[in-house]
């Protein structure tokens, strides 16, 4: 059996809507995780979804901000949302689905991007950043019961040189500050997590994920940063087939700052 995974900030589903369905009519992913969909939960544009083939849609919206959201052609077994820092900002969203026999648990998250000035006692944004980081500390790749587990999602954070255009003269651009780096690292090692995309691209390879609407021509600059990440639990590592990022999309016209990142599993053998 094959699962086709996939994470993308959108930057406003209304908006781009368009080129969620065109991406979907190209790769027919079986789930989708989406972020800053920008829209409460009831009016996210699901009949054009559903119309699509993906009837199973869970949401945790809001209006103009944030949210996420993900669809899917698999049933899922459960939906959980989940606040953190003590606000109601709708950045995270898991669900369990069932595949060969066995229960996968797929979180979706957005963390905050955290302001401009890397300095907790400047910017609120940044310390929010920085708690939020804290608080998804709590969560494992070892769920218990069985279950194996990925984290996928905006992550707002390139964790190492190589995931950025300049380390040296990003250091202090928040998303590459050596404070979050190292709490990132340290969430994926303490977690139990495995970065999909490093164990598929090893450094020294270079890989962006998203690419600032400030650049006249992004593709001929190619000042990005990897900020969109796929994580695993180590159960399910033997099960990788495939993992790219869907470059083309930040071409499309009105594109997301950020494109696609997908995973292929075959679970022809048997989950251990």
């Amino acid at each position: 059996m094959l699962f086709h995974i996939a994470t993308w900030n959108i930057n406003s589903i209304r908006l781009r809507l368009s080129q969620v369905l065109q991406y979907l009519d190209i790769f027919s992913v079986d789930m989708l995780c989406l972020q800053e969909i920008k829209c409460p939960d009831d009016l996210f544009p699901r009949q054009f979804f559903e119309a699509a083939g993906y009837q199973h849609i869970a949401l945790s919206g809001q209006k103009s901000y944030h949210g996420v959201a993900i669809i899917s052609r698999l049933p899922f077994v459960s939906i959980e949302k989940r606040f953190f820092c003590q606000k109601e900002d709708c950045r995270h969203l898991s669900v369990v689905i069932e595949l060969h026999g066995r229960r996968i648990r797929i979180h979706n998250f957005y963390v905050p991007a955290g302001g401009d000035e890397p300095d907790v006692n400047k910017n609120e944004k940044f310390r929010y950043k920085l708690d939020f980081l804290e608080e998804m500390s709590s969560i494992c790749s070892d769920q218990g019961d069985g279950l194996a587990s990925l984290l996928l999602g905006d992550l707002n954070i390139a964790p190492l040189p190589e995931d950025v255009w300049s380390h040296k003269q990003l250091l202090k651009v928040v998303s590459h500050t050596p404070i979050e780096t190292e709490r990132l690292q340290a969430l994926c090692c303490e977690g139990g997590w495995v970065d999909l995309m490093r164990m598929k691209f090893p450094i020294p390879t270079k890989l962006y994920t998203w690419w600032s609407y400030r650049a006249r021509d992004w593709a001929l600059a190619d000042r990005g940063r990897r900020l969109d990440h796929i994580w695993s639990s180590p159960n399910l590592v033997p099960f990788v087939k495939e993992l790219s990022i869907f470059r083309d999309a930040r071409g499309w016209p009105q594109p997301s700052d950020h494109v696609p990142v997908q995973t292929l599993f075959d679970f022809s053998g048997n989950l251990k």
